[in-house]
């Protein structure tokens, strides 16, 4: 096995799903898929079982990730110990507060990863080279290169009795108390029912959404990334397809740092990128190359 292997591998097993792996790492679904079937051969063991929305980690994929992760971060440290100190240019990136973690951590580390940049953070609505943003917040003045886009999705306290229903209409929640999020997709759920949201508090990070959700507070509507993965909220459907659309917004009158220039580069050549036709939706099936018919590719999508 070597890095970028294990790199890949790290990405599927945050991302659980390969094409979004792919996406991350810069590179071809299939490149993801050979990684992670070179992997299984080797180690002798499936990683990841495909289902409808993904992929999912097996045990041994979790024993793994330990290994693998710790790996990856010592050989970065060793390609960072003897590199010469040389002159840094700041690059100031804005980030809209509703971002979910594990999105955000993949976008940022290409940046951070390099040595002639000092990275900075700044709030969406401060001066920056550039912006992480939903669509909807884009300046007259500005280009967009779409990352991702999400649906917004219930989040609610596990023991919730409107756990029980698969989908949940605008007026399930007219009556129960809410983390308002001040969203204006949040409202084009509720529509005409807005009047009657019983606001239980008002949440200023997603994070802390999430928490007030945990303990009981209320349900939120919040983006899928952000409530996905919580083993401490529930989450269910919503009858209004309201979606969100994230990517990177920057001024198209002034010049983007050389950084900046490659990254944007890399974003758009991902988007060009045509995704291969992967097996029919909802197939259980191990990614495993004992296991797979020959010559047919791991779907993560």
């Amino acid at each position: 096995m070597d890095i970028r292997e294990l790199r890949y591998f790290a990405a599927v097993y945050r991302e659980r799903n390969l094409t979004a792996a792919a996406r991350a790492c810069f590179v071809s679904q299939p490149s993801i898929s050979t990684a992670i079937t070179h992997l299984e051969a080797e180690l002798g063991t499936a990683l990841f079982i495909r289902h409808k929305k993904g992929v999912a980690p097996t045990a041994s994929a979790e024993q793994f990730h330990t290994i693998a992760r710790r790996i990856i971060d010592e050989a970065d440290a060793a390609r960072s110990l003897f590199k010469k100190p040389n002159t840094k240019t700041t690059v100031t990136l804005g980030l809209m507060r509703t971002l979910d973690v594990p999105r955000t951590i993949a976008l940022l580390k290409p940046l951070t990863a390099r040595s002639d940049i000092a990275l900075r953070l700044v709030g969406s609505d401060e001066r920056a080279d550039a912006r992480i943003i939903a669509k909807t917040m884009l300046r007259d003045d500005e280009h967009f290169v779409a990352l991702w886009s999400e649906r917004y999705v219930a989040a609610l306290p596990p023991s919730h009795p409107l756990t029980l229903k698969e989908k949940l209409r605008a007026a399930d929640l007219a009556d129960v108390p809410l983390i308002d999020r001040c969203h204006c997709e949040q409202s084009a759920f509720f529509g005409r029912n807005a009047q009657r949201r019983q606001t239980a508090a008002i949440a200023q990070s997603e994070d802390w959404a999430m928490a007030l959700v945990a303990a009981g507070v209320g349900i939120a509507i919040v983006p899928e990334g952000v409530a996905k993965g919580n083993p401490d909220v529930a989450i269910r459907e919503i009858e209004v397809k309201v979606k969100r659309e994230v990517g990177l917004a920057y001024r198209a009158s002034a010049p983007l740092a050389d950084a900046l220039k490659d990254f944007v580069g890399k974003l758009q050549k991902q988007r060009r990128m045509p995704e291969p036709t992967g097996q029919r939706p909802g197939a259980r099936k191990r990614l495993s190359p004992s296991r797979r018919p020959r010559g047919r590719k791991a779907a993560g999508s």
